[in-house]
C-alpha cells in the first residue's frame, strides 16, 4: 500500500489584518447576515462573493419549517453568481457567522461540494475568507484545501 500526505495551507488572524478590500467584503457578508431568515437554529451566516470585475453578489442563510428545504448563505449567494452572472468567474467569497473560539466556523459539507463545483467549472481557485464577530479570520486560497477528495465530473466518466 502507497501511503501519502495531505496538506492545507491557510492563513489565520484578525480582521483588521486583511486588507482594506478583503475587510469591505467581510463586512457585506456581516451585513447580509443580518437578512438571514433562521428562527429554528438562531445561527445566522452571511456570504459575500467577489467577482473578478468587481461586482459583489450577497447571500444569507434561509431557513424553513421542512429541515432540508432551507439553503446556506453560501449556496444562496453561489446560486444567486450563477443564475445573474453566468460564466463571470468568481474571485474570493467571504462568509461571517457567529463566534466560535478562536476558529471561525467554516462551511458545512453541502456548501464546500459547491463551493469545489464552481472553483473546477471555472478552472481557477476561489479564495475563501471565514470571519465570526470576534474579528476571527481563516483564509484559504482554494476550495480544493477544504475540500481534498471533492467529487466532481471526472468521476462521472
Amino acid at each position: 500500500m502507497k501511503k501519502n500526505t495531505w496538506s492545507v495551507e491557510y492563513t489565520f488572524g484578525k480582521l483588521e489584518d486583511l486588507s482594506v478590500a478583503d475587510r469591505a467584503l467581510v463586512n457585506k457578508a456581516f451585513e447580509s447576515r443580518e437578512h438571514a431568515y433562521a428562527p429554528y437554529s438562531f445561527y445566522k451566516v452571511g456570504a459575500a462573493v467577489l467577482l473578478k470585475d468587481g461586482d459583489v453578489v450577497v447571500g444569507s442563510n434561509q431557513e424553513n419549517a421542512a429541515y432540508p428545504s432551507g439553503l446556506c448563505a453560501e449556496r444562496v449567494a453561489l446560486f444567486a453568481v450563477g443564475a445573474q452572472f453566468p460564466g463571470k468567474s468568481i474571485d474570493t467569497l467571504a462568509i461571517a457567522t457567529a463566534a466560535h473560539g478562536e476558529v471561525p466556523a467554516t462551511s458545512c459539507g453541502s456548501c464546500r461540494q459547491v463551493m469545489h463545483e464552481f472553483e473546477h467549472r471555472q478552472e481557477k481557485p476561489i479564495r475563501v475568507i471565514f470571519a465570526d464577530e470576534e474579528g476571527n479570520v481563516l483564509i484559504t486560497n482554494s476550495v480544493a484545501d477544504l475540500m481534498p477528495f471533492a467529487f466532481d465530473a471526472k468521476r462521472l466518466g
